[in-house]
C-alpha cells in the first residue's frame, strides 16, 4: 500500500538538486563567516582536488587511456561541466593555456556571494590538467559568484611569464 500525503500537492521548491546546492551554499557561507574567505576556499579546495582526481580517473577509464592529451583535457573539462549543468566553452586554446568562458554555473543562484564555491572549479580543472599534463595554474578572472554575467577561467599549462604574473592556484602532476 502506497502512502499518500496531502502535502505532496503543495508547491514547495524542494528536490534533491536544490537541497544539495543549498547545503553546499550554506556550508560555504558558514565557512566564509567563521574562518574567512581565504581559509574557506582552502577547505573547499581539498574537496575539489579529491573530486578532480576521481573524475579524471573516470574519464581515463572510459577513454581507456592512462593520460589525457591537452585536447582531451579541454574536452573533459567542458564535458564534466556540461554533465553538471554548467555551460563552459573555449575562448582560446594553445599549448600554454586554455581560456574558458561560462554562461551558467552548476550551482545556479546558490553561488551568488559565495566565491569560495568557485574553488571547486579551480581544483577540479587544476587537478585534471596537472595530473595529465604535469602542471596547471588556474586563474578565476571573472566569476558569477562575484556578480559577473559569466565566468572567465584561465588554465595555464606552462609556467610562462604570463602564468607567473597571474593570480591563481598552482597544481602539479604526480
Amino acid at each position: 500500500m502506497t502512502y499518500s500525503s496531502p502535502l505532496e500537492s503543495l508547491e514547495i521548491p524542494l528536490e534533491r538538486d536544490v537541497f544539495l546546492r543549498t547545503l553546499i551554499r550554506e556550508l560555504a557561507g558558514t565557512l566564509q563567516s567563521v574562518v574567512g574567505l581565504e581559509e574557506a576556499s582552502g577547505f573547499i579546495s581539498v574537496v575539489g582536488q579529491a573530486m578532480g582526481r576521481a573524475i579524471d580517473e573516470d574519464y581515463k577509464s572510459a577513454l581507456q587511456v592512462s593520460k589525457l592529451s591537452r585536447e582531451q583535457v579541454t574536452q573533459v573539462l567542458i564535458d564534466l561541466k556540461r554533465r553538471i549543468q554548467g555551460d563552459f566553452y573555449v575562448i582560446e586554446e594553445s599549448d600554454e593555456k586554455i581560456v574558458f568562458g561560462n554562461r551558467v554555473c552548476p550551482f545556479a543562484e546558490k553561488v551568488l556571494e559565495r566565491p569560495s564555491m568557485c574553488m571547486m572549479t579551480s581544483n577540479v580543472f587544476g587537478s585534471i590538467a596537472a595530473d595529465n599534463l604535469g602542471y596547471a595554474k588556474v586563474e578565476l578572472q571573472e566569476t558569477i559568484a562575484q556578480g559577473h554575467d559569466g565566468c572567465r577561467v584561465v588554465v595555464y599549462l606552462q609556467l610562462t611569464e604570463e602564468a607567473e604574473d597571474a593570480e591563481g592556484r598552482e597544481y602539479f602532476g604526480a
